[in-house]
């Protein structure tokens, strides 16, 4: 018999074989076990991004992904059908391509155990090609908009969409009860790094409020809130808490790509109203407020951590304040009889004004000593052991540079400590009024002509001798027409300070952070931040940018698509715009040690701020500088923090539109008041940045001009000490009137800004929307200057568009700074 034949009969023998012993078993009893569950846990929501066409092309044709259900959309083109409807695509108890990489509560490749249902809707994105094209990645033919596209304009999902979307979802939760509210989520939500659909017109609310999916309570969320207000919860925290949320994020401390990331998948499904990638109060507590509803368990130990944070922040607050709470004299002082330099030693100068200033002595076994004011003995009973004696310098006191010597401590033993604060402004403005009629009739005749509003402070040796407002805060409507009662100008009203935020926010910072040794001027950027590299960023130091020496342009204008590097280079948003900063700006020149101002450089410093204090800019200058100062009118994005707009006086009239002939992306068009001017703090870095956005008035600069002229500090704080304050005010590059941000008074160049009697020693800066400081250490005087002179038409000259105020001879500082002078300078003429 052949071969082929005998396997064949053996194969028909098997066959029957098995076909008998199949047939043998003649039922299968069923024996339940309780240890199952359903194999469905989460339902996962998407938009197609394609159209109709596409879409079917995509889920149904083989070889590309898929989805459960795909629900059409009535205006699309290419849908075929009168009536909408839902198609199933592949059985719910079968495994769809539609999830990818994903995670959610402790599950990972959610095609596993979930079921998917794509809604066709068509976001219109602006892919984020890398500067470097041979980089741009390929996008894929659907799975939603990915995240190399960060510019996207999303459109509303149709009415019969959703209603189809609400009927079809009560079914699959009806068959699948493992699905709990919160599992009920969007692409974004499982991929935050790849993924941001559904988007953030997705009707999450709307949902819940049918009974499906999870959202939270308003009360709870307003209670978080107003907690988070007193002490924010940390980063790592609300990591955690968007961790035990579902979210595959852990907690690290640090706003690293994935926290950006996924920050911003939960506010498009939770806060589809702000969605930046930035950590705030309200998504912080809208994060607690879902884990305490549907995760109570949880949310102890969350709460406990908190609370520990809120003991943790008293004591740090504690801390700054002891930290700032620093005399510009406080030295303990014994006998020292074998010393070799018995002249030296005991001895300390400080700066006073006459009839001013307190010594304070502490000590625990001291009962009395011999001090010397000026070489003036003070007359001091015997001291109380334990407590604070305080002795008025009154008497003593001597305007400027004042000694103290000790001696003589009793017993021979012991040892005191003295403090002497450092000078505080007072107000002496009655008596110097006529003396000030010149400028005052300069400045008016500059106010009829047409200028529409001026503030002015002069401080001079300890005391404010002028504070005096002139014209109006706000003159024109929205629509660029004349107010029938204009809004007076009064030196409480607070000013766009522009580029001064340079000095005052930026520049105080920095010097700060440096004398707490937090920041070295000659380290690299790349030091403090590792992705600053590449082309030549590992050389920049950061006294480079405070010098305007990186080799950057003046500006990107970041908020226009049309900026002059293109499209890539659009953002308005703080987070791409800080990383487009840092790792893609182009530079203008070679580094060279030249100088070209460059708002650029403190962007980036600005951010290095943000870095090192691992707090957004805005935070840390309220907590480390402001607040200790006692300053309540200086501050970034003042309307978010409960200031009106008639508090401020107002800037331009139409916007950014130049009268309407400027359009970009999302242009405001009505009067700006309370809002920062500049373009690129207000689209691209969200009003808080290191070069324009801080806002102020009269008095609060004139006691930061105190601050500065005391070299560092005002009453018993201490922010820097004078050797810094002599590093930022001295010449730093090629250009004699560029220090370390500060703008000096070294020649005629500057004239404009310091007028013809600033002494060497003079510094200051300017603003754009009319604002000027000068401080002059040698004749212990500050001027600030501060204008709305962009609250006024624009006239077309030459293709330019110039505002008609800035033809006013009160735009030129100068002219009055050197008022200033010859006031002082015939006064002390007169007094000898």
């Amino acid at each position: 018999m052949p071969d082929w034949k005998r396997h064949l009969n053996i194969g028909l023998v098997l066959s029957s074989f098995l076909l008998v012993s199949c047939a043998s078993v003649s039922t299968i009893e069923q024996m339940p076990s309780k240890n199952h569950s359903f194999r469905i846990k989460s339902l996962v929501m998407h938009f197609t991004a394609v159209n109709y066409q596409e879409s079917v092309e995509a889920l149904v044709d083989e070889g590309n992904v898929s989805s459960h259900y795909l629900i059409p959309s009535l205006e699309d083109p290419t849908y075929p059908q009168k009536e909408l409807k839902v198609f199933q695509l592949v059985k719910e108890s079968d495994r769809a391509w539609h999830a990818g990489v994903s995670y959610w509560q402790g599950r990972s490749g959610l095609n596993d155990h979930s079921i998917g249902i794509e809604i066709v809707n068509q976001p219109e994105c602006q892919e984020d090609i890398p500067f470097d094209a041979s980089l741009a990645a390929v996008p894929p033919q659907i799975e939603g908009a990915e995240k190399n596209r960060d510019l996207c304009i999303f459109p509303d999902f149709e009415e019969a969409q959703i209603k189809k979307l609400i009927a079809l979802t009560k079914d699959i939760l009806a068959r699948n009860p493992d699905i709990e509210p919160t599992a009920v989520i969007g692409h974004s939500d499982i991929a935050p790094s790849r993924k941001n659909d559904p988007g953030p017109k997705f009707p999450w609310f709307r949902l819940y409020q049918e009974g499906i999916g999870a959202w939270y309570d308003t009360e709870t969320l307003n209670q978080h809130w107003l907690a988070f207000n007193q002490t924010p919860p940390s980063l790592a925290l609300v990591q955690r808490a968007l961790s035990d949320y579902g979210y595959g994020l852990i907690a690290t401390g640090r706003l690293d790509q994935q926290s950006i990331d996924t920050l911003s998948a939960f506010q498009m499904h939770f806060l589809p109203w702000q969605v930046t990638g930035q950590l705030d109060n309200q998504t912080a507590a809208a994060v607690f407020a879902l884990v305490e509803k549907y995760f109570p368990d949880k949310f102890q130990d969350l709460n406990r951590l908190y609370q520990s944070e809120v003991l943790a922040d008293q004591i740090k607050q504690q801390q700054v304040f002891v930290n700032t709470q620093q005399s510009q004299i406080s030295q303990d002082f014994r006998n020292q009889s074998t010393d070799k330099l018995p002249k030296v030693t005991n001895r300390a100068r400080f700066k006073a004004y006459k009839g001013r200033g307190e010594l304070l002595i502490e000590t625990d076994d001291a009962s009395s000593a011999e001090i010397y004011i000026n070489e003036q003995r003070l007359s001091l009973d015997n001291f109380e052991a334990g407590n604070i004696n305080r002795v008025s310098l009154h008497k003593r006191t001597i305007d400027g540079l004042n000694t103290l010597r000790v001696e003589n401590i009793q017993p021979a033993d012991a040892s005191i400590r003295i403090s002497i604060p450092y000078p505080t402004l007072a107000y002496e403005i009655a008596p110097y009024k006529e003396d000030f009629a010149e400028l005052d009739k300069f400045i008016r005749k500059g106010i009829n002509a047409g200028f529409p509003g001026l503030s002015i402070a002069v401080v001079h040796k300890g005391k404010i001798i002028k504070r005096t407002s002139y014209g109006h805060a706000r003159k024109y409507d929205n629509r660029g027409q004349l107010l029938e009662d204009f809004e007076p100008l009064t030196s409480d009203h607070l000013f766009d300070l522009a580029s001064n935020t340079k000095t005052f926010a930026t520049s105080l910072a920095i010097m700060h952070l440096v004398n707490r040794g937090d920041l070295e001027l000659d380290r690299p950027i790349n030091h403090y931040i590792p992705e600053f590299s590449g082309n030549g960023r590992e050389v920049i130091l950061v006294r480079d940018l405070l010098s305007h020496s990186s080799g950057y342009a003046p500006e990107l204008k970041f908020y226009r698509p049309d900026n002059v590097w293109g499209e890539y280079f659009y953002s308005q948003n703080k987070i791409k715009t800080q990383r487009l900063l840092l790792t893609a700006l182009p530079f203008d020149s070679v580094y060279s040690g030249s100088q070209t101002y460059s708002d650029s450089n403190f962007m980036i410093l600005g951010t290095l701020i943000e870095r090192l204090t691992n707090m957004p800019l805005d935070q840390f200058m309220r907590e480390s500088i402001y607040q200790p100062l006692g300053l309540e009118n200086t501050l970034f994005t003042p309307l978010k923090h409960g200031f009106e707009a008639n508090q401020f006086a107002a800037t331009e009239i139409q916007g950014n539109t130049r009268a309407g002939n400027v359009e970009f992306p999302n242009i405001r068009e009505y009067v700006l008041q309370g809002e920062v001017h500049d373009e690129k703090a207000f689209y691209s870095m969200q009003g808080v940045s290191g070069h324009a956005g801080l806002f102020s008035s009269i008095d609060d600069l004139s006691v930061l001009s105190q601050v500065l002229l005391n070299g560092g500090g005002y009453g018993n704080v201490k922010l820097f000490n004078h050797a810094i304050l002599d590093r930022f005010t001295s010449p730093s590059g090629k250009q004699d009137t560029i220090g370390l941000a500060w703008q000096l008074a070294r020649d005629k160049e500057r004239e404009w800004h310091f007028g013809p009697y600033a002494s060497q020693s003079a510094f200051g800066h300017t603003g754009w929307t009319g604002t000027a400081t000068v401080i002059d250490p040698e004749h212990d005087l500050a001027v600030i200057i501060l204008t709305n002179l962009r609250h006024s038409p624009v006239i077309s000259i030459e293709d330019k568009f110039e505002f008609e105020a800035e033809s006013s001879e009160l735009a030129r500082y100068g002219n009055i700074v050197s008022l200033v002078y010859e006031t002082l300078i015939k006064l002390e003429t007169e007094k000898q």
